[in-house]
């Protein structure tokens, strides 16, 4: 439903539930300390805003010094991932290789550059097709461990199943992956996936350019015109030694289109970080 009125979008703003778990760490870094403490009040902002907009977006902040996850009401609602999959394709490909289980060769390391740099969907088909597994299932199988615990391949829409391009997952499992990318892959596969999180081209930089640049942010973004309209979606890090990580995905479902999403999203993160 598209809200019409700015009362009507607050009412289903103060009716929802922001979930906060986690419990403190260890001392917050200088500098982030006002944004962590200010993070409950910054969601409710975000989403008050998210309500008036085209769509529903879902929006998940985890503070990686406190260990507390912020989410919105639509946190745990599937939507087309479109290119935002493309990160956990790389974990799982640098994961493997660093086991031995494959070897990545210039060329596949080339591709998997172009990936994450310019989303490139040609590089992705050719680095799914080599390690899927001939049922197709070694990634969908392998996601699971970096918290995509509710991804959902869709069928019907190619002839191969799954396919990278055809799933669903929620903001909550999105924002797990890139969680998981800085805290439990090696540390100089880390290094490299932050590097080009940060590095994204022109093209991709909407989102990046959305917060402070001192913020260091990187991001994968994912766009695309589905069954039932337009998504757009960003997953990010921000902060000193990244330590926020923010998935946020619209469904604009029909209301509007990639330019007004990219709008939406952009307004959220810089409400939630800037």
């Amino acid at each position: 439903m598209i809200r019409t009125a700015l009362a009507a979008a607050l009412s289903a703003v103060a009716a929802s539930v922001v979930a906060v778990t986690g419990a403190p760490a260890h001392a917050a870094p200088l500098g982030d300390t006002a944004r962590a403490v200010e993070l409950p009040g910054r969601l409710t902002a975000a989403d008050a805003y998210a309500a008036t907009r085209p769509g529903h977006t879902g929006i998940v902040v985890i503070d990686r010094v406190t260990g507390a996850t912020y989410a919105d009401r639509n946190a745990d609602t599937p939507v087309w991932t479109a290119s935002t999959i493309k990160l956990a394709i790389a974990t799982d490909l640098l994961n493997r290789a660093r086991s031995g289980a494959i070897t990545l060769s210039p060329a596949n390391r080339a591709d998997m550059h172009a990936m994450l740099n310019s989303s490139d969907d040609e590089a992705t088909d050719r680095l799914w097709f080599a390690f899927a597994g001939p049922d197709h299932q070694t990634f969908n199988r392998d996601f699971r461990a970096f918290g995509m615990t509710s991804l959902a391949p869709q069928r019907g829409f190619t002839e191969f199943y799954p396919y990278w391009g055809f799933q669903k997952d929620t903001p909550r499992d999105l924002a797990r992956l890139v969680d998981y990318v800085l805290t439990r892959t090696a540390p100089t596969d880390r290094a490299y996936l932050i590097g080009e999180m940060r590095g994204v081209a022109p093209d991709q930089q909407w989102g990046i350019k959305s917060l402070p640049a001192n913020l260091a942010p990187g991001n994968k973004n994912g766009w695309s015109d589905e069954q039932g309209g337009s998504v757009m979606n960003s997953i990010r890090f921000a902060g000193d030694n990244q330590r926020f990580v923010v998935a946020i995905m619209n469904n604009l479902a029909g209301q509007g289109g990639q330019a007004q999403g990219k709008v939406t999203v952009s307004q959220v993160a810089r409400d939630l970080l800037g």
